[in-house]
């Protein structure tokens, strides 16, 4: 992965491209709508200041609906991402369903010079002028449940979780967050009092740049409560 991608929670949000502001819905003073919400596929854009030329991620009609990731060894990190609405920033839990159909060679976020990840989930928060980020990958070989590649500055809190690793592959598997927990156990030493930042968004990923592999996945069924 390209060191640009690597701090892709500050370069996401430094772009503005997720900002929330940009695709915001008018209500025009009707309410706004109640939980749960879908976060359509069609919905996700390529964050085009931190992604390479080539798009690699595709929509597909399903069903279910899913965003498809095919990297290519020489293509440039890509990622695409959806920008939570004002009256989702107090979401409270984040559901969806991925299967990795290519596992990058030797992939492991975990170690230098191999962290690549078939698919990659980034959560992220907004606080001031900080942001903080929680990237969940599904590795080729690492640890599952390992923490790793944890970055802290004024601006960027950031960690690596593997939630899954290696196959089967091209077999969905379920993921429901609570969002405040995972907040407070990352960034607050698990402080059940700690507050939380209003949610910021939601990023996708397969890269395979360090391991020049290929590297693909399936995403779907988004949905903040």
């Amino acid at each position: 992965m390209t060191q640009g991608v690597k701090v892709w929670s500050r370069a996401w949000l430094a772009s503005g491209l997720l900002a929330g502001a940009a695709v915001t819905l008018a209500l025009g003073g009707r309410a706004s709508p109640s939980p749960p919400w879908s976060l359509p596929v069609a919905s996700f854009r390529l964050v085009e200041r931190v992604s390479g030329k080539v798009n690699y991620y595709k929509v597909l009609p399903g069903p279910p609906a899913l965003i498809r990731s095919r990297y290519e060894p020489g293509y440039k990190t890509a990622v695409v991402g959806y920008d939570a609405k004002s009256w989702q920033e107090r979401a409270t839990r984040l559901q969806w369903r991925w299967r990795a159909l290519a596992l990058p060679r030797g992939g492991d976020e975990c170690q230098d010079g191999k962290g690549d990840s078939a698919a990659v989930v980034y959560v992220s928060w907004k606080r001031g002028l900080k942001y903080y980020t929680l990237k969940y990958v599904w590795s080729a070989v690492g640890k599952r449940g390992a923490v790793c590649d944890k970055k802290r500055n004024p601006f960027l809190a950031q960690n690596t979780v593997i939630l899954e690793s290696g196959g089967p592959t091209d077999e969905w598997k379920s993921v429901s967050l609570d969002l405040r927990a995972e907040y407070r156990k990352h960034f607050e030493s698990g402080s059940e009092s700690a507050e939380v930042p209003d949610f910021f968004g939601v990023g996708l990923m397969s890269d395979g740049d360090q391991t020049q592999s290929p590297s693909s996945a399936d995403f779907a069924e988004f949905k903040l409560e």
